[in-house]
């Protein structure tokens, strides 16, 4: 069991907790249910990269962003769960879908904002989280993205020799959205333990290093 499965299992189940998770749950419902309004006309991508609640914030900080769902792909079960994703055995991946304007951020960054906010070396999670549930998968929509990824990769793998990228890369299939108490899961608990020891230095460490990146309302 993950450091964060078992904080959020915890808070399940702590009265107080459990109830702030509940509210929680209803506001990024009704949050994302009003932003899925706004998104006709955009982009659409699929990343990977270890926690959800981590890669969703980073990509939500930046510009051309605007909006970043938490839920599974890469998987050979349907409707997975949290809960079922966690056994390992679904073969999916915590991934989030982003909704990005193409006329300010293009996919090329988007790779790049992929590769600049996870430890490309580690293999089957990130950080504390370990399992095939936090593989780093970067997932391709037709051959001109899967051109940019392989270029980026071969420039990385050139760099970091004789290791290697970790992540795989995988044509899209399919993304299951995530339970909604998972969405903005790092913005509605900032005093979660695994948010403060994880999450946010994960997205600090981000920002600093793509400080042209990131919307005004970030910093």
């Amino acid at each position: 069991m993950t450091i964060k499965y078992l904080l959020l299992t915890i808070s399940l189940f702590i009265g107080g907790n459990a109830c702030q998770t509940q509210t929680a749950s209803k506001t990024a419902s009704i949050t994302k249910s009003t932003a899925s309004a706004n998104l006709e006309g955009l982009e659409k991508a699929y990343f990977a990269s270890g926690c959800f609640w981590c890669v969703e914030a980073v990509y939500e900080s930046v510009k051309g962003v605007e909006e970043s769902i938490s839920g599974y792909s890469g998987g050979h079960t349907k409707n997975p769960t949290y809960q079922s994703s966690n056994t390992g055995r679904t073969g999916h991946a915590e991934a989030v879908e982003i909704y990005y304007d193409p006329a300010v951020v293009s996919f090329a960054t988007l790779v790049e904002v992929y590769f600049g906010s996870q430890n490309i070396t580690q293999a089957n999670g990130q950080g504390p989280d370990k399992g095939s549930q936090y593989r780093s998968i970067i997932f391709y929509q037709n051959e001109a993205e899967k051109a940019i990824i392989d270029e980026k990769i071969a420039v990385l793998n050139t760099e970091l020799a004789p290791q290697k990228v970790a992540a795989e890369v995988m044509p899209f299939e399919k993304f299951w959205i995530g339970e909604d108490y998972h969405q903005n899961y790092e913005r509605l608990h900032p005093n979660q333990g695994y948010i403060m020891g994880v999450s946010v230095p994960r997205l600090k460490k981000f920002q600093k290093k793509f400080p042209q990146l990131i919307k005004e309302e970030a910093h």
